[in-house]
């Protein structure tokens, strides 16, 4: 027990309730408007925060020169890209305290979602802030079944983060409330997933997912590099003929409010048909705003094939 509370009170632990709990949680108490202006200050003015993965992340878009290297560009692109996260981390804090009114104000809507009765894959990316499309789907209608990677509390990602391990379980509860339907572990089989799309539901698939997490893995271009990524879900949406919409959640880093885009794209005579389209609407989002992508720190997980 001495071990586990050490672990709340490290440097780790402190700079974690800071940024994932404390700045994110002032969404639980202030009207939208002045939080957003809050967290575009502390996003401009305060560089240490969530320094590391920023770094990274930055390092790795400037080797693909989706960023310049200099001082002003640098300080351009980072302040965004901590804007985004503390935006993303928000929405947990959001979701606790509106609903469905908050939304009509906020979300900014183009396209349709499928028909509440029809299966379907509806697929989205690492980009944005994806929480209140969860709450849109299941507002208008349709039965989602969100796929998420096992959280084991031993794993080298949560050692000695235990504020990071409560918050991640925080936000999976926050996609039940929002789906109403409990997620689904594929790690092991994809019958869950069968199963969900024989009762005539939607499953909910993140296509940018690091080729490490899967057995199989395709390879897509990011720009003019391969990468890969898992094949399962690719290769079970052709098998099965089913049906995929793509969506995406992005934020006005201006204004603070959020546009949701959802786009039918049918059924796919083969894996990397789907692979092509869903990555060339990919590439085009990292055109119009790449600082939104929430995995470039994870970029060389993702050249392993």
């Amino acid at each position: 027990m001495a071990v586990a509370w050490r672990e709340y009170l490290s440097a780790q632990s402190r700079r974690d309730l800071w940024e994932l709990v404390l700045l994110p949680g002032i969404a639980l108490f202030l009207p939208w408007r002045w939080a957003f202006r809050i967290f575009r200050w502390a996003a401009f003015h305060l560089p240490s925060l969530y320094r590391p993965a920023v770094d990274r992340a930055f390092e790795q878009a400037r080797q693909r020169q989706r960023t310049g290297s200099s001082p002003q560009e640098a300080h351009w692109w980072q302040a965004q890209r901590r804007l985004v996260t503390l935006v993303d981390h928000a929405d947990l804090y959001l979701s606790l305290r509106h609903g469905p009114r908050f939304l009509a104000r906020h979300l900014d809507v183009q396209g349709q979602w499928p028909a509440p009765e029809q299966a379907g894959i509806s697929c989205t990316f690492h980009w944005g802030a994806g929480m209140w499309g969860l709450y849109h789907a299941r507002q208008h209608g349709l039965r989602t079944v969100a796929l998420i990677a096992p959280l084991d509390k031993q794993s080298p990602y949560f050692q000695g983060r235990p504020v990071l391990y409560r918050y991640t379980l925080a936000r999976v509860q926050q996609v039940i409330k929002a789906l109403q339907q409990q997620p689904v572990d594929v790690s092991k089989s994809l019958r869950p997933v069968l199963k969900t799309l024989a009762r005539g539901e939607q499953v909910l698939f993140l296509a940018d997912v690091p080729a490490d997490q899967a057995s199989t893995s395709l390879p897509v271009w990011l720009g003019p590099e391969a990468i890969h990524v898992p094949r399962g879900m690719l290769k079970l949406a052709v098998e099965q003929r089913i049906p995929v919409t793509f969506y995406i959640v992005g934020i006005n880093l201006l204004t603070g409010r959020r546009f949701l885009r959802i786009e039918p794209l049918g059924i796919f005579a083969s894996e990397e048909a789907m692979a092509q389209a869903l990555f060339t609407r990919f590439n085009g989002l990292l055109d119009e705003q790449n600082v939104a992508w929430h995995l470039w720190s994870e970029m060389p997980r993702f050249t392993q094939g």
